[in-house]
């Protein structure tokens, strides 16, 4: 029997997830705006029609909107989803412009624009780094603890007590960097080398498949190799002067597991389905908060991650895009043509929307929404 957290823990933890995160984000950028003397216009926690607010005495309005689903700031010169200047702007008295974002140099608007990404990062750095202060760092090694019957391991001679170097051509260094690698690789081919007995040894596995449901009925495809870990564990102490690098290791470990889980996603070796969007990390968050804060708050530094590295991903609308558009400008010396980033941006908000719906697609899957309508035709 599955459990349901329910509706109103899974909006609660919604909320307490994105919000904070979306917060940070944007604080990222206004920060950075601020200190390079740009005014912010408006400085929003969600889309759509404001719920509630101030004004400050920077003239910043601070807003919520009807819609959780992101965050902005505007800031003054920053006329439309491109970045371009309006004729507006170039009627404002020069000391009003100066204060604009478009008036800045391009290193700076970079910057701004580089902030927020970054500031997930940060966040994420001092969650991990902080676990690791306090727990310590876990590691299993690369040992096989036993090989299962009929699995792909047990097919290419793999046995216990193997201690594996290199899996697919990557260092072996923990068991977790095996189960990282096998994980995104259902149906690959790979060249596994071990050491047994002291004797170098060298084997190829194709990595199978296995769906595994969780305790709330989520169902999740993963590689797996048919390997059991030897149970051993090694535990280091973490002094907190060390932990601001362990997290920045974890955090960089994650960024490249995301960036290897795109890869393999476009090669066809991920499916399509494991895609999720905010009606998922709702069910997540919910999920999680149920099982206890210590790991609600690791599911909300991951989130960081991702939020961080999908706002870098070279597509106009997301931040990426404009810092691309920057790195051209840069080359090039002078600005790309206003009508040019105004059709990428275009086709960027297009792509954006079409991966809504794809996500969306997949969380109402995930809810059971699709096999609740196919018991009803059936």
């Amino acid at each position: 029997m599955t459990e349901t957290p329910g509706f109103f823990l899974y909006l609660l933890a919604f909320v307490l997830i994105i919000g904070p995160l979306v917060f940070v984000h944007e604080l990222g950028h206004y920060a950075a705006g601020r200190y390079f003397g740009i005014k912010a216009e408006a400085f929003s926690i969600g889309f759509g029609r404001e719920i509630a607010g101030f004004t400050d005495k920077r003239g910043t309005r601070w807003k919520f909107g009807w819609l959780p689903l992101g965050g902005y700031v505007k800031f003054a010169g920053d006329m439309n989803p491109a970045g371009q200047p309006s004729p507006e702007w170039l009627a404002l008295p020069a000391a009003e412009r100066a204060q604009t974002f478009q008036a800045k140099p391009l290193w700076q608007r970079a910057i701004v624009v580089a902030a927020g990404p970054v500031t997930n990062f940060i966040v994420a750095i001092a969650i991990l780094g902080a676990f690791a202060a306090l727990y310590g760092e876990a590691r299993m090694p690369a040992v096989a603890g036993a090989i299962g019957a009929g699995t792909p391991a047990e097919a290419a001679g793999l046995k216990a007590g193997d201690r594996f170097v290199a899996i697919g051509g990557r260092q072996v260094d923990s068991f977790d960097d095996m189960i990282r690698f096998t994980t995104l690789r259902a149906g690959a081919e790979v060249q596994i080398d071990y050491v047994r007995d002291g004797v170098p040894g060298s084997t190829r596995a194709v990595i199978g498949r296995r769906v595994e449901t969780d305790r709330f009925g989520n169902e999740t495809s993963r590689g797996i190799l048919g390997i059991a870990p030897s149970g051993e564990v090694e535990r280091t102490p973490v002094a907190w002067w060390q932990a601001p690098m362990v997290g920045t290791q974890r955090t960089v470990a994650l960024v490249g597991t995301m960036i290897d889980g795109l890869g393999q996603l476009f090669l066809g070796r991920v499916p399509v389905s494991e895609l999720g969007g905010p009606l998922r990390i709702a069910k997540y968050s919910g999920e999680t908060l149920s099982l206890g804060v210590d790991q609600f708050i690791v599911l909300a530094a991951l989130i960081s991650i991702n939020l961080g590295f999908i706002n870098l991903l070279p597509v106009p609308v997301l931040d990426g895009g404009h810092l691309l558009f920057y790195a051209i400008e840069a080359i090039r010396r002078k600005p790309v043509a206003p009508e040019v980033m105004e059709w990428a941006f275009r086709g960027g908000m297009m792509a954006i929307l079409a991966l809504m719906l794809l996500v969306t697609f997949n969380d109402l899957g995930a809810f059971g929404v699709w096999r609740s309508l196919a018991g009803l035709i059936g």
